[in-house]
């Protein structure tokens, strides 16, 4: 697909995910699905009942996109942040705190798949605390220090540019 083709957004009830594909029936119950080469998110139609979570999801799902094209040293800098709070409590969501709950230290260290997952979901949570306007949400559990570095990571790093997607 080329830069800049629009990135498609469907709804699909009961949404689950097994072994890493969307699947009918069986499963764990899942918010939404990107698939970046195919420039295509799937939201969970459970999320149309709620502007609140629908925005928070859908913002998250989006900088899925963003993070596959923020470069090398900028995906590396966000990477040294959430390794400087690596004992800090907490997540800004969901999908960043169980994975962050199944790493070792000697993840982090090789920063292999699952390190690296983490960050992208990590950076996805935090942009959707952000710019979601969620305000309070019982996902974001991360204290207020290392919430602060990490709004204040996003305004240096990718307030002042724009990004294309």
């Amino acid at each position: 697909m080329l830069q800049g083709a629009p990135i498609r957004i469907s709804v699909r009830a009961d949404l689950r995910s097994y072994r890493g594909k969307i699947v009918e029936g069986r499963g764990t119950p899942v918010h939404a699905a990107t698939f970046i080469r195919q420039r295509r998110v799937v939201l969970d139609a459970e999320l149309l009942a709620s502007d609140r979570e629908l925005k928070r999801i859908l913002i998250h799902e989006l900088f899925h996109f963003v993070w596959v094209r923020l470069g090398n040293s900028t995906r590396h800098s966000f990477e040294q942040l959430v390794k400087s709070q690596f004992g800090a409590r907490g997540e800004l969501g969901w999908s960043a705190e169980y994975r962050k709950d199944e790493l070792a230290q000697s993840n982090i260290r090789r920063r292999d798949r699952k390190w690296r997952e983490y960050c992208c979901e990590a950076f996805c949570d935090t942009a959707a605390a952000i710019y979601a306007g969620a305000g309070r949400h019982a996902e974001f559990t991360l204290g207020k220090p290392a919430r602060r570095k990490r709004i204040e990571w996003f305004g240096n790093s990718l307030g002042s540019g724009r990004i294309r997607i």
